[in-house]
């Protein structure tokens, strides 16, 4: 596969060549998504410390506003940082670029999709420590159930642990016909082991029997919705009594198109022709429609559901193609619940990241015009702040 080429930053960005201490911040005259159900048409958000002091309407009292920096927003709107719960991300030559790619597309957290953990690690260093500009990195690490044995995925996930590594990567579970008995068997140490360790579990189960033995074996992150088949109401139902949070990834199996090559001709997520790309294909091209009426089927019968990629391509076109599909069968409204507070719940943040409220870290970005009118708005980011600190500005 040819290798996609990174596009060029050419708007005005805050190089990060060393850490970078948060600022006293406040931003003016934003219409302000909180996420929490509340749209302030303008007002005012106060940082402090890298955190949230207070998000409420006109202007900022000048007890809670005393200096530092200020933006007037001048009627953009302010939203949560994106979070994306499952990218494939790694450190290598390309990070740098990749890294800056992601705060430009309003991106402050990912959850890494896998791959080994020393690279995973690698590369939050250099973010956490300045070397290069990028989102907060949450790292995670490979895990199989096929030829591994319960003892040995117990010491597996007892070394994630001591790395200070707290996600597997997606574990994958046979999706047809359906995990075997040994699967099942490995994987219920894994979770028994991973409350012990403090290691969340990621399970990557994609057809309707397999998320439900998943569920059944104790799993209750699950990367993927079901793409094999449709998902009846009485499976969604017993998913979300189990509590379990499940990711989108509603564009698996949807053509992409101008990201590898600007000739018109439909692509998989990895360049390779559509729908002959596709992994794992049940009958090419039916994956699309199942993610889509499956996250509404899983939606409705209220399932927490979250957001992510799962691509490696420009981090702009991966949220775009995510969000066209996902407007087929989500109002904005709700668009704004699945992409903050619940996605920030999947990767354990809720009480830090997703809602714009007094006291969470300040993870904001400002857009030009309206999120709640349509998707297209949501792709145009202005300024980025990660934990207080402006890292994207292209006012």
């Amino acid at each position: 596969m040819k290798r996609p080429m990174w596009p060029m930053l050419a708007c005005l960005t805050l190089s990060a060549l060393a850490p970078v201490s948060a600022q006293d911040l406040t931003i003016t005259n934003a219409r302000i998504i909180v996420a929490n159900g509340t749209v302030i048409e303008r007002g005012s958000i106060v940082v402090r410390a890298g955190k949230i002091v207070s998000a409420g309407a006109g202007a900022a009292s000048t007890t809670s506003s005393p200096g530092g920096q200020t933006i007037d927003a001048k009627g953009m709107t302010a939203m949560p940082g994106l979070i994306d719960a499952h990218r494939h991300i790694n450190t290598g030559p390309d990070e740098k670029a990749q890294m800056q790619a992601l705060l430009e597309a309003g991106y402050t957290t990912i959850l890494s999709g896998g791959g080994p953990a020393d690279g995973n690690l690698t590369l939050k260093d250099h973010i956490d420590k300045g070397v290069i500009n990028g989102p907060r990195i949450i790292p995670s690490a490979r895990i199989a159930l096929a030829k591994n044995t319960p003892e040995a995925a117990r010491a597996q996930i007892r070394a994630m642990a001591e790395m200070g590594i707290r996600f597997t990567g997606e574990i994958l579970v046979t999706p047809v016909p359906g995990p075997t008995a040994q699967e099942l068997e490995v994987l219920r140490a894994i979770v028994d082991e991973g409350a012990k360790a403090g290691v969340n579990i990621q399970v990557h189960a994609v057809s309707s029997s397999a998320m439900v033995a998943a569920v059944d074996a104790g799993a209750r992150l699950l990367v993927h919705l079901p793409n094999k088949d449709w998902v009846s109401r009485e499976d969604a139902k017993k998913v979300a009594a189990s509590g379990a949070r499940i990711l989108t990834t509603s564009g698996f199996g949807a053509p992409v198109f101008g990201v590898f090559a600007n000739d018109n001709n439909p692509r998989f997520r990895d360049g390779k022709p559509w729908p002959e790309g596709i992994i794992d294909g049940v009958r090419l091209g039916e994956e699309a429609g199942y993610m889509l009426v499956n996250a509404r089927t899983i939606w409705d019968q209220g399932a927490i559901l979250g957001y992510c990629t799962d691509t490696t391509y420009d981090p702009r076109a991966g949220l775009d193609h995510e969000l066209r599909g996902l407007s087929v069968m989500f109002s904005m409204q709700d668009l704004v619940k699945l992409m903050g507070p619940n996605t920030a719940d999947y990767i354990r943040m809720g009480d830090q990241l997703g809602t714009l409220e007094p006291g969470k870290l300040a993870d904001i970005i400002l857009l030009d015009g309206d999120p709640l009118e349509g998707y297209w708005n949501w792709l145009k980011t202005r300024v980025v702040v990660k934990g207080g600190v402006i890292v994207i500005d292209k006012r």
